[in-house]
């Protein structure tokens, strides 16, 4: 059988792949700051040599900022009616504070964790570049013993993911044709714990807005205009409080259309977790949950949208008391989204509600922060049902569909600009200290990932 001798090519390569790996971590590929743009490029240019090695047609392409490598394998394939662009990022985030680290955040090696778990150390060792390598070499693996791939295959690796993207949606909508395939394949997620895969079927989007109240032309001595003027303060609370009904729902109309409830199936597995509101809030000091009545924790912070007040500004916030109406008033409230929800409705409902609620003496203001939908793979995709089977077979237990509460702009950028779906696959843990000193990657991520790259790629042919 190919694919086990695949297998047993990983197995026995594996100190090789790891040799690859360290190459590239190290690499100070810190897009964010400018002091490392050449070490950035080098990273670049890394890839594009590791990846014509393997007899790729590998290209580094310019951009504003920092380059973009795209790779296609043009040679043999098993299916050739099926094509996947494969996407991750070769930056990584900056190393401050330096004296937190262990060791030289930019010399990478295998220690011995708690519990005699063995890990790769080092920046970027988990966020991406870890992540990425795994799927070079179990391609890398394939062409070695079939001589072939299992479907035609195009790399897309990017140099600004940890400084926001600027490039890449530009980037992909000026080679749409030559970049939109089947599916994407994005390795920047994590596993659910170690020795659980998942596969991350949902991302909530997210629509940023800041409102500004004003009211009296100048602050106010709150004992002569007490009582007899608007404090813009007042308004606004009264606004923000409007935003959530008693059972912690949102009350802007039409705010849930597009949302659909869970599979009874996913429900069930996210239940069987075990997690509580007190087990998920009890390390931040919390033990009940605040969101919609009637959702378990996991389906709240996964699957159902919210809104959120992240800063509020007005009057006198100094040391001591000062008895003033301020003349104005801010605050910075965020929505995520999920399923079909259109961010610009949702924007467009809140400053709606915003405007109704303003007394004559206001006027409003608003400031937006950036918009983009969430994120879903449905749940009937034959390609998550492939990439399920053959993690199932690697780890030796079913792959859980999880979501994931935060926002990864990629999948939509995918859908929207290149017309694909996107599957969310990676073998990242809680605990690997992304964007953090002394960040880390399990050795058994790395391996048994590798061997399940070589799976799901077969199982998707």
């Amino acid at each position: 059988m190919t694919l086990a001798r695949v297998l047993d090519r990983i197995d026995a390569d594996l100190p090789k792949s790891l040799d690859r790996l360290f190459d590239l971590l190290r690499l100070k590929s810190i897009s964010a700051d400018p002091a490392f743009a050449k070490e950035v490029r080098a990273a670049g240019e890394h890839c594009v040599a590791l990846l014509a090695e393997m007899g790729f047609e590998a290209s580094l392409r310019e951009t504003p900022l920092h380059p973009i490598v795209v790779a296609h394998w043009t040679g043999p394939v098993e299916n050739a009616d099926k094509h996947v662009l494969f996407y991750g990022h070769y930056d990584v985030q900056p190393v401050d504070p330096l004296n937190l680290w262990r060791a030289d955040p930019f010399d990478p090696k295998i220690e011995t964790i708690e519990d005699g778990v063995k890990v790769i150390t080092g920046r970027g060792s988990a966020d991406d570049k870890g992540q990425v390598v795994i799927f070079l070499e179990a391609l890398r693996a394939l062409l070695a013993e079939d001589g072939r791939l299992p479907v035609k295959v195009t790399v897309l690796l990017e140099g600004e993911e940890e400084s926001g993207s600027p490039s890449l949606e530009p980037f992909l909508a000026a080679n749409a044709a030559e970049l939109s395939h089947d599916v994407a394949l994005v390795c920047d997620t994590n596993m659910w714990a170690r020795g659980r895969p998942a596969i991350t079927t949902s991302l909530r989007g997210l629509v940023g807005e800041e409102v500004r109240v004003a009211c009296s032309n100048r602050d106010l001595h709150s004992g002569i205009f007490g009582g007899a003027a608007w404090n813009p303060i007042r308004v606004l609370t009264k606004i923000l409080a409007s935003l959530h009904d008693d059972a912690g729902r949102v009350t802007l109309p039409g705010f849930y259309d597009g949302v659909a409830d869970l599979p009874e199936e996913v429900r069930a597995s996210w239940d069987a977790l075990g997690t509580t509101a007190e087990t998920f809030l009890r390390p931040v000091g919390l033990k009940t949950a605040a969101g919609e009545a009637g959702r378990s924790i996991l389906e709240q912070v996964w699957a159902r949208p919210t809104c959120e007040f992240n800063g509020i500004t007005g009057g006198y916030t100094g040391d001591g008391f000062k008895t003033v109406l301020p003349a104005k008033a801010s605050a910075k409230v965020s929505f995520r989204l999920v399923g079909a929800q259109d961010p610009d409705a949702i924007r467009a409902a809140f400053r709606a509600r915003v405007a109704e609620m303003l007394p004559p003496d206001a006027e409003v203001s608003f400031h937006p922060h950036g918009g983009s939908p969430g994120f879903s793979m449905p749940f009937d995709s034959p390609w998550l049902t492939g990439a399920r089977e053959a993690l199932a077979e690697e780890w030796g237990i079913p792959a859980l569909l999880i979501g994931s509460g935060g926002s990864i702009p990629v999948g939509n950028a995918f859908a929207r600009i290149l017309g694909m779906p996107t599957l969310f696959v990676g073998f990242g843990l809680d605990d690997d200290r992304i964007h953090s000193p002394n960040e880390k990657y399990d050795l058994e991520s790395f391996h048994k990932g590798l061997r399940s790259w070589a799976r799901i790629l077969k199982k998707l042919a």
